[in-house]
């Protein structure tokens, strides 16, 4: 009987790896369902987070602000300001470009998303070739009437370049449509699925 006991204590002990090594497992498919989108052409890395932090610092640099386009060019502004520079790894966390001072596109565009996000402004990112920038819906009659936007399903969004300092919402498509791979919802984590795509007033 006493022999029998090591046995079972063996069993329990390798049944316990076995769960915390699915555990492991599971976890980390959740981590690439969640960071990671095949775009066809390429993999698109989530770096977006939400943070109190963030949001502090959102409503920070927008407490002037009364609708939503002067809110978004307050954050543009504060992101494009900061320098670019490229990164050859993985792309920051908005708080690591934030400590950092600098990034590229990618780094520069989920930090401008993040914000964006933490003020209930509806943004996606869009991929094309060898770059990434961010389009935003902003309700205003300026823009409307006066400066083009890519209308992704027939709804109208203003693109937010986080690379091009000082730019102003509503900066021009340098791409054709066809050059665009993707639209990504990063807080979803996932493709939206376009049926009509234009750029135009």
């Amino acid at each position: 009987m006493s022999s029998k006991l090591p046995q079972q204590l063996s069993k329990i002990v390798l049944g316990g790896f076995a769960l915390y090594f699915i555990y492991l497992f599971t976890q980390a498919i959740k981590i690439v369902n969640r960071r990671y989108i095949d775009t066809g052409e390429s993999i698109y890395i989530n770096s977006t987070t939400q943070d109190p932090s963030l949001q502090a610092l959102a409503q920070r640099l927008t407490k002037e602000c009364h609708n939503d386009l002067c809110r978004a060019q307050h954050i543009l502004d504060y992101v494009t300001n900061i320098p670019y520079k490229i990164n050859h790894y993985q792309a920051h966390s908005p708080q690591m470009t934030i400590k950092k001072n600098f990034g590229d596109c990618d780094d520069k565009s989920n930090l401008l998303i993040s914000l964006l996000h933490e003020l209930g402004i509806q943004s996606y990112f869009v991929l094309v070739p060898h770059h990434i920038f961010v389009v935003a819906k902003i309700h205003d009659i300026h823009l409307q009437h006066l400066i083009s936007g890519l209308y992704i399903n027939r709804e109208k969004y203003y693109i937010l370049e986080s690379t091009a300092k000082d730019s102003a919402v509503g900066f021009p498509l340098h791409y054709s449509i066809d050059q665009i791979q993707a639209i990504i919802d990063p807080f979803k984590n996932k493709k939206i699925n376009i049926e009509h795509l234009e750029w135009r007033r």
